[in-house]
């Protein structure tokens, strides 16, 4: 068992566990792309980030990746957590534009704006494709090539697999698969039309946005907090 502090809440993990998967046993909702529970955890889309501290030292870390130890403290909303998802989640979009799935998790972190200029890609490298091909099907019938702006996912020598039993598993687990309401065309990179109107409570007064609180002012804990602060 590691004794550790999430969201102010202490809780003894199983060995083994994640950050992500003790903030998921507190009820606790951390945004996720590229992790599935059916699947070996990767931490490539890095929206899942959270900031650990431990001794005197605190950093962002991948909680699907991370496992829960004795003595940590995390934040799994604070104000430099929602920031770097943002800028995260603006490179994810401008890297595929139609992806329903990005544009639902844009709209429930309340992204705005995309600074980046779009690609209009149709793939993210988040990699659930091939870990499902791999993991579920055992078939390993595609894979990661090349490195940098040159990496695809492809068959090996780009020919038909005899390996691929045409199952469908990964056009069923893939996010950029899942077109926006407008199609394979939109107009725009950032959709909008599902606005979460739903703001954070606490952000700005405890630099953690406790969801269990309730919507801004609900339970008048936020305005309790500014009188006592003034």
């Amino acid at each position: 068992m590691a004794k550790a502090i999430i969201d102010g809440i202490s809780i003894e993990a199983q060995k083994g566990w994640t950050i992500l998967e003790a903030a998921k046993f507190l009820g606790l909702e951390i945004p996720t792309l590229c992790y599935d529970e059916g699947l070996s955890a990767w931490g490539g889309c890095r929206l899942c980030i959270v900031e650990m501290k431990q001794g005197g030292n605190t950093k962002l870390v991948t909680s699907c990746t991370y496992p829960v130890e004795d003595g940590i403290e995390v934040k799994t909303s604070s104000k430099r957590v929602l920031k770097a998802r943002k800028m995260i989640l603006e490179l994810l979009i401008a890297k595929c534009p139609t992806s329903k799935k990005l544009q639902d998790l844009a709209a429930k972190m309340g992204l705005t704006k995309v600074r980046f200029s779009p690609k209009w890609d149709n793939c993210i490298y988040c990699g659930l494709c091939v870990r499902m091909c791999e993991e579920q099907m055992m078939a390993n019938a595609i894979g990661f090539a090349n490195r940098g702006h040159n990496i695809k996912i492809t068959t090996p020598f780009d020919i038909n697999s005899e390996e691929c039993r045409r199952c469908g598993g990964c056009i069923y687990i893939c996010p950029a698969c899942t077109l926006r309401c407008e199609g394979a065309t939109p107009d725009t990179v950032l959709c909008g039309r599902c606005e979460n109107t739903l703001q954070p409570t606490c952000i700005d007064i405890n630099d953690n946005f406790n969801c269990w609180m309730g919507l801004t002012g609900s339970c008048g804990t936020c305005a309790s907090l500014e009188s006592i602060k003034k």
